[in-house]
């Protein structure tokens, strides 16, 4: 018998159900053979530095670097029931092997590997990969099971990654926490990728507009445009040479151009698409897709490859075939799906591009969630498109003079629509206006000859000004992220990006949840914290350049090119160096931090659980180390109303003794003041407790 761990429930239901798995147990499913269990996510994670050492409970300086020579690991206390399912089942003397079927990936990977560690497992490892949900590819799956050590090496590269991004994290963020006396939470990817959103805008606020002047003549049905000036009056002057004199076409250039289809999505250009036109987050596409994946209406989410491999031909060609006759933007193509072009065994590695499924033919669109919809169509027009003949058009440029000065006017003219007709239909069918592709509105020029004449042409001035980059999006940024911020890198440069396609999501999503980053409609914007933690890092820890490198040296690691030695050596030298460099704050930003830095303000006190110092807030009172929870909040619900807070004086108090005597203190339930005795009851909870002495009874009320 063998042993199936997949990563969710829901995953491990499909699995169950094609296994004929179907006895449902307390934690799994068993039947067929087969017993079925599942992860709950990252059932094992990495110890906190407390674990390494009851020292590390404080933050200081003095403890840095924090570098574990072994690893340690924790449980959370909700998924230690689910972790003792899977060590029961592994010690399991039925079982003779335990099949790996968690995400097909460098994280799923992890998330198994880390279990079956922690449960002392030595039985054989078999690997399910597969990049689909369907029955079919899940049956398949399992007739091809592969040994568990064929993925050793991208275990090893799952365990950098973890390791690289808790000794940056831990250490960075302490360091420069203590430093200036504030919380400033530093990542390894997540740093580097606020510093491009800074940087962008500061290029905007350093941008200077300036205006410009293009001499324009009408010329009987199209425009012709003279040369772009910053001096305006030289601009009249043209205009005013030209207005009601002829002018004369001296050139006409006719030139066939192809644009080929473009290539199926990849997570990170299905994201940005999404982005621009529907407004969804990384996160929300991500999710959604996720979601079509385990509902077998997509493939596997997590992929950087555009292509697919030769044996999908027949299966993918079906499918297309089966779009271009059901989907409102395919039926009027009467050419068959060509499948050349989105096949390249070499440009797929793990998994192949995203794509719908033909359970799309046995579902019901219509009940999906307006989201996953969204998605899925996006992705049977994208095949459609990708399948599709090439877009053929004829650019007409036409050089025209007047009076001595030149002007120059554009055209195109189709010659045949190909995969730009699918794509126009689909997007009429979305009901909000959707953004234009640069070229796409050029005016189609009459015929123009040589030496022909227009009499009296009208001479008029178009002003403008310059603009300044644009804010970033979601789209712009996940763009910037695939190549580091290098926007010119040529197209078939090896990428060596922030984070991977599988990351990227959740590190947008985690700078706006730690308040350095901010929403405002499709763009994201540093906040001043953001600014500001830029402002006091050093290059080495937000350096795109840096950070983009070691996810290539990841990529090494996971090719047996580079030993998991060598790159968290790399990793552990720079963070000696981070800290031997780093042993003050700098005067030039502390004023930055304001009163939140611990050299410009007086401890109220000491912190009951870690010892480390409680400062003053907006709303209250906080222990400075972040791993600790210690809050006394001003507005108390345990025994203050809007009549009585907690002022500095009683939470020096409180901090000392461990009570201080109140008088006036408001009952909500009575309307009636009252005096006693304010007890600290702390007992490590989430919030602070209190009781309350009352003089005359010596009576507790809590």
């Amino acid at each position: 018998m063998k042993l199936v761990v997949a990563e969710k429930p829901s995953v491990a239901q499909s699995l169950a159900a094609v296994l004929g798995a179907k006895e449902k147990k307390d934690g799994y499913l068993e039947g067929g053979g087969w017993l079925v269990s599942w992860c709950v996510g990252h059932l094992v994670e990495l110890a906190q530095p407390e674990a390494y050492g009851e020292q590390y409970a404080k933050w200081r300086y003095a403890d840095l670097p924090i570098l574990p020579a072994h690893w340690k690991y924790d449980v959370a206390k909700d998924k230690k029931k689910q972790l003792g399912v899977l060590r029961r089942l592994m010690e399991d003397k039925r079982v003779d092997a335990v099949v790996c079927a968690t995400d097909a990936g460098r994280e799923g990977e992890l998330i198994f590997r880390l279990v079956y560690q922690q449960a002392g497992c030595s039985k054989p490892i078999l690997r399910l990969w597969i990049s689909s949900m369907e029955d079919a590819a899940i049956r398949d799956g399992f007739e091809h099971l592969r040994p568990g050590a064929d993925y050793d090496l991208l275990y090893q590269a799952a365990l950098c990654r973890a390791g690289a991004d808790w000794i940056v994290g831990i250490n960075a963020t302490r360091l420069f926490s203590v430093l200036y006396g504030d919380t400033l939470n530093v990542g390894r990817v997540m740093t580097p990728t606020l510093a491009l959103i800074v940087q962008r805008e500061d290029a905007i606020r350093s941008f200077r507009s300036k205006p410009f002047y293009v001499p324009e003549l009408a010329c009987g049905g199209f425009t012709a445009a003279g040369e772009k000036l910053e001096d305006k009056a030289a601009a009249e002057a043209i205009r005013a040479d030209c207005d009601g004199k002829p002018a004369v076409v001296r050139k006409v250039e006719r030139q066939k151009k192809t644009v080929q289809p473009p290539r199926l999505y990849d997570l990170t250009t299905l994201q940005r698409e999404c982005n621009r036109l529907y407004g969804f987050t990384a996160q929300q596409t991500l999710d959604y897709l996720q979601s079509l994946y385990e509902k077998k209406l997509a493939t596997y989410p997590r992929t950087d490859s555009q292509y697919i491999t030769a044996d999908m031909q027949a299966t993918v060609g079906s499918l297309a075939l089966w779009l271009w006759q059901n989907m409102p933007f395919g039926k009027d193509s009467t050419t068959a799906p060509e499948l050349e072009g989105i096949i390249d065994d070499s440009k797929v590695t793990d998994h192949h591009a995203i794509l719908p499924t033909v359970e799309m033919a046995r579902t019901d669109l219509s009940a999906l969630p307006a989201g996953e919809r969204d998605v899925l169509m996006l992705l049977a027009c994208r095949l459609l498109c990708a399948t599709a003949q090439p877009h053929r058009f004829e650019a007409v440029l036409a050089v025209l003079e007047s009076e001595g000065h030149t002007f120059t006017a554009k055209g195109k003219t189709i010659l045949h629509e190909g995969w730009k007709g699918i794509e126009q239909a689909f997007r009429a069918s979305l009901k909000q206006k959707q953004p234009e592709d640069g070229d796409e509105n050029t005016a189609r020029l009459p015929e123009l000859k040589k030496g022909q004449s227009f009499e009296k042409a009208a001479a008029t001035i178009r002003e403008g000004k310059t603009s300044p980059p644009k804010h970033y999006t979601e789209d712009s940024l996940l763009a910037a992220m695939e190549t580091a911020g290098a926007e010119d890198m040529p197209e078939d440069a090896e990428r060596k990006g922030l984070g991977t396609s599988a990351t990227r999501a959740a590190t947008l999503e985690k700078l706006v949840s730690t308040g350095f980053v901010q929403r405002k409609k499709k763009q994201l914007l540093p906040t001043d914290k953001g600014v500001n933690l830029i402002a006091v890092l050093p290059n080495v820890i937000k350096s795109p350049a840096l950070t983009a490198e070691w996810e290539s040296m990841l990529k090494q690691v996971e090719r047996g090119e580079m030993t998991a030695d060598a790159f968290m050596e790399g990793i552990a030298g720079l963070i000696r160096d981070l800290i031997r460099q780093n042993t003050a704050p700098d005067p030039a930003y502390s004023s930055l931090f304001g009163s939140k830095n611990a050299a410009n303000r007086e401890a109220v006190g000491t912190c009951p659980r870690c010892g480390g110092a409680v400062y003053e807030g907006k709303k209250g009172f906080f222990c400075e180390n972040e791993g600790c929870a210690f809050a006394l909040w001003k507005e108390n619900r345990f025994f203050s109303s809007k009549k009585k807070t907690i002022t500095k004086t009683v939470a020096a108090a409180l901090l000392k003794e461990g009570r201080v005597s109140m008088s006036g203190l408001f009952s909500e339930k009575t309307g009636k003041t009252y005096d006693a005795v304010v007890v600290l009851d702390d007992t490590g909870e989430k919030y602070v407790n209190f009781k309350l002495e009352f003089p005359q009874q010596r009576g507790r009320r809590k």
